[in-house]
């Protein structure tokens, strides 16, 4: 362990993270079982279409009966064309990974879990009577919208809490480690990237000087960062310093369909009187610390009061999966003798991949059908499906204003042009472009009509809105909606606004490789 007044502790010794440590350690050994396992299935699937004309007359046949399946089942229609194209194009091997992955095999376990828990944990927030009332009396809209999330888990509308916006990293680092000083019970935190640096070190300085004065601090991570940030030792190293650590689906020697769902929340929660989340993660260039594509531009939020409850449990239904005697109350309801009378309304609320209800894109879509004057979003990704698509050329179809920025520079080429290739339907509906030209945007906003808001993890993009868990905070009437607008305007000065004929600036590899990828864009 390191130690530096300027950075905070560090873990790792130099020459010991990136890449090439992921090849040669355990995590590349599993790497290279995950690639003899895929080898392996795809001969058995290429010795299986031989076979087939034999045994069942004709790879036709086989790829008929999927299709039908295909166009029969439950699955979005972009992803039904998608799968479409596959199964037509490479008959049988198509339909069979098709098959694969449909199997729940590898996260069926975690399905029925995680299904479990949000069943068991569905009423452990009552809703207040008085404040849906309240609300469904202002808004009979913004009412429908919380009783639907309440279908999906246990997502209560709250007043009494205060909500203060962040509107760059660096701010809301500093905010985050001022309120870590302050704990005295328990801190709890939950991140999609953690990376060692100025960011991380600092925090991991606090939270082990906690630890060893008797605070219970939990830490969780997405198994991603196995790959190229940390070892896969890094929760030992975390042990010593008194730190709970669990890394969600991390590598496993094993082809599985569970590799598909990953742990993109971002949650911070300080003995459950106040809870962060946002688009920032745990690493340098969430806080322009150091640049990788220009300025990074990203937000956050801060809840003090009663709605905190829904970001602890959020936290704790993902730490439970693998525990056998979960633990909720002692946790909960700790922040309610110091909430202050926050004005507007607030809703915390996570998105599954693992059942049926699509939150985090009805959420956006809600919010745009109900707009009368103006929606404003920022997104760091622009790969949507057709009925998000179609709810955004609607609105603007409609009268109201409807403004993205993304990012002037970005960080991967494919998304990048996946999102250009929206364009030109959406400006064609009165949609307004922006990219932002001091470099990447990476916040998840959407601020409309200045009453309502969304502030949290969710990009509109397939993997976000289908295969990652999520959470946001939904936020109606209240000051900060006003903040957060401005933060829009602000940004809007550092923009350049795109129109048809700059769409592509003369990048017509970007072109194509939008063209060629689109079909098969909800498998990326």
């Amino acid at each position: 362990m390191e130690r530096s007044d300027n950075d905070g502790i560090k873990l790792l010794k130099k020459g010991k993270r990136g890449l090439f440590r992921a090849i040669f350690s355990r995590t590349g050994l599993v790497l290279l079982f995950l690639v003899i396992q895929f080898l392996f299935l795809l001969s058995l699937f290429s010795w299986f279409a031989d076979l087939l004309p034999h045994a069942f007359g004709g790879t036709y046949i086989f790829s008929a009966v999927m299709i039908l399946y295909l166009l029969n089942s439950r699955i979005d229609n972009s992803s039904k064309v998608t799968w479409l194209i596959v199964i037509t194009v490479l008959p049988v091997f198509g339909a069979l990974f098709y098959l694969f992955t449909k199997s729940d095999l590898g996260h069926r376990v975690l399905k029925e879990r995680t299904q479990q828990l949000v069943l068991e944990t569905k009423e452990m927030i009552p809703q207040s009577e008085e404040s849906f009332s309240e609300l469904e009396g202002e808004n009979k809209g913004a009412a429908s919208l919380v009783r639907y999330a309440a279908r999906s888990g246990c997502h209560p509308v709250y007043q009494n809490t205060e909500v203060m916006y962040y509107p760059l990293g660096e701010d809301v680092f500093e905010e985050m480690i001022v309120q870590l000083e302050k704990a005295e019970r328990y801190i709890f935190l939950e991140f999609f990237i953690v990376d060692e640096g100025h960011m991380w070190g600092k925090i991991l300085e606090i939270l082990a000087k906690k630890a060893s004065e008797g605070v219970e601090v939990r830490m969780m991570y997405d198994g991603t960062c196995e790959f190229t940030l940390l070892p896969r030792n890094y929760p030992k190293k975390l042990h010593k310093l008194g730190i709970q650590c669990k890394v969600f689906s991390p590598a496993i020697p094993m082809v599985s369909t569970h590799y598909n769902y990953r742990d993109h929340r971002k949650i911070m929660v300080i003995d459950g009187k106040v809870g962060f989340t946002g688009g920032v993660n745990l690493a340098d260039e969430y806080i322009n610390r150091i640049e990788k594509h220009g300025h990074w531009k990203d937000v956050a939020v801060m809840l003090r009061g009663d709605a905190v409850d829904s970001l602890t449990l959020m936290f704790l239904q993902m730490w439970n999966i693998m525990e056998k005697t979960p633990q909720y109350s002692e946790y909960l309801s700790l922040g309610k003798a110091s909430a202050p009378s926050g004005s507007g309304f607030v809703m915390p609320f996570g998105d599954r991949p693992l059942d049926d209800d699509r939150v985090g894109e009805q959420v956006y879509m809600d919010i745009l059908n109900r707009a009368t004057s103006y929606v404003h979003i920022m997104t760091p990704y622009l790969i949507m499906d057709g009925e998000l698509e179609n709810a955004i050329k609607y609105a603007a179809e409609r009268g109201v204003e409807v403004s993205l920025i993304l990012p002037g520079i970005a960080d991967k080429t494919m998304p990048y042009a996946l999102a250009k290739g929206h364009y030109a339907s959406l400006l064609d509906s009165g949609v307004k472009i922006y990219e932002y030209t001091p470099g990447f945007v990476h916040a998840k906003v959407m601020v409309s009509d200045d009453r309502e808001a969304v502030v949290g993890t969710i990009n509109m993009d397939y993997r976000s809105l289908y295969h990652h868990f999520e959470c946001g905070v939904w936020m109606y009437e209240g000051g900060v909606i006003t903040l957060i607008e401005a933060d829009f305007r602000k940004t809007l000065e550092k923009c350049r606004r795109v129109e048809k004929e700059t769409i592509w600036n003369g990048k017509t590899y970007l072109k194509w490789i939008g063209i060629l990828l689109k079909p098969i864009a909800p498998l990326l």
